[in-house]
């Protein structure tokens, strides 16, 4: 089928995918596997053309239908467009048995190290663009400004720190869009929605070194191989394409450990850091396997959410090699005019974005808590698709989801937490 043929095919959602994930999970499906890209949810990877060809299946109940997009950039693009991550695959440095296997094995390993292969044609299978015709479709400023809630002048301010550092940390309360922003910013300076050059991860306390840059694993018969991480991969594509720009994007940053985490990219980040001429051994290096380095075609975008108190601020080595932006939250014009076009009626967006910037100041002129803590508009950007439904949908984000993250807050003082949700409500 051709691609415009296949992009006249109705969509799938994201409940749909979750239905084809619990039915592989439940019936212990094989799968074939994936081969450039991965479908990673809940710490577990599926080969992203079956998962969704599997979830057109049952949509549409039949159980021999065809899922009309190519695999790579076309499925992923969709799967992403739901909120599901892709990743490029890893893979597992070894092949057959013996000596030969550990030569094998020793000489991906190499290359990974580099971030560049010798010549092109020693670039593994993996790290190759897959196979298709399919075009990412173009994104614009007049696109970015039409769905981000900030300024023309902050969207060039975020672009100019990211220009001048390569580096960029997108800081600010919880639900402002940090991750949202993230994603569009990279895509601005791809001039496309280009997933095949965007590569995102999370930190989260269970995350290391080995999951980033390399480590010892094992396999399925309990031996241990090498296996690298995300950062060698995407260090790799990007070095082997010099001519245009790849991107790291790291959700929730600060809440991983992260000077155990980047390892020698604390030092490989700084603008002048970059490029073979920086290059440094890694700790599991062979002794005479290449070094690596970070190529200058690599930007980093990271976000961090300021409210959680169980985190700990990032250390001043690693602050001093990122350019910084904070975002707020924004109850004002851009909200209500997203609301207003999504046919909300004047009344709820008036209650709605009154009482939000009430509580904010609240919440702002707490001693123990401060601006970090304020509520952003991520909760209320997605609108029933009937306006009859809005009074309902705003009452039940605020007793569902506002109510229990204002029972955190002042944990200490439940009545003051039951009055402001009672605001929220009247």
């Amino acid at each position: 089928m051709s691609v415009a043929s296949a992009e006249s095919v109705p969509l799938l959602t994201c409940e749909q995918v979750l239905r084809a994930l619990r039915h592989i999970a439940r019936e212990g499906r094989p799968l074939p596997p994936s081969t450039v890209y991965e479908l990673v949810y809940r710490g577990r990877r599926y080969p992203p053309r079956a998962v969704a060809e599997l979830a057109y299946r049952l949509a549409t109940g039949n159980p021999a239908a065809r899922w009309p997009r190519p695999a790579g950039a076309p499925t992923n693009a969709l799967l992403e467009s739901l909120d599901f991550t892709i990743s490029t695959k890893r893979p597992v440095l070894t092949s057959g048995s013996g000596a030969d296997g550990e030569e094998v094995a020793h000489q991906q390993a190499e290359d990974l190290y580099t971030g560049l292969a010798k010549n092109a044609d020693a670039l593994p299978a993996h790290a190759a663009e897959p196979a298709t015709a399919y075009t990412a479709p173009a994104y614009t400023r007049a696109e970015a400004l039409a769905e981000l809630f900030i300024t023309e002048s902050a969207l060039d301010a975020a672009l100019a720190g990211l220009a001048r550092r390569r580096n960029l940390l997108l800081q600010g309360p919880p639900g402002t869009g940090k991750t949202f922003l993230a994603r569009r910013l990279a895509w601005l300076l791809l001039g496309a929605q280009d997933a095949s050059r965007i590569e995102l991860v999370q930190f989260h306390p269970s995350y290391g070194y080995e999951d980033f840059m390399l480590g010892f694993r094992p396999d399925a018969k309990g031996r241990f191989h090498l296996v690298p991480g995300v950062l060698p991969l995407l260090c790799q594509r990007a070095a082997a394409d010099p001519g245009r720009p790849y991107f790291l994007l790291i959700d929730e940053m600060n809440r991983g450990n992260v000077p155990r985490i980047f390892g020698e990219l604390l030092l490989l980040l700084e603008d002048d850091k970059r490029g073979p001429a920086h290059a440094l051994r890694l700790p599991y290096a062979p002794p005479d396997a290449p070094k690596f380095f970070v190529p200058d075609n690599l930007f980093v975008i990271g976000t961090l959410n300021l409210a959680d108190r169980s985190l700990s601020p990032l250390d001043y080595a690693l602050r001093r090699r990122f350019a910084f932006m904070a975002l707020g939250p924004q109850f004002g014009a851009p909200l209500r005019q997203q609301l207003a076009a999504r046919q909300v009626p004047a009344e709820i967006i008036e209650r709605l974005c009154t009482h939000m910037a009430a509580l904010n100041q609240a919440i702002a002129d707490d001693p123990e808590l401060g601006p970090d803590f304020e509520i952003g508009h991520s909760y209320f950007c997605q609108p029933p698709a009937r306006p009859e439904q809005a009074s309902e949908w705003l009452r039940l984000i605020f007793e569902q989801e506002i109510g229990p993250l204002l029972a955190d807050y002042w944990r200490e003082q439940p009545a003051t937490a039951a009055a402001q949700l009672r605001k929220l409500l009247a």
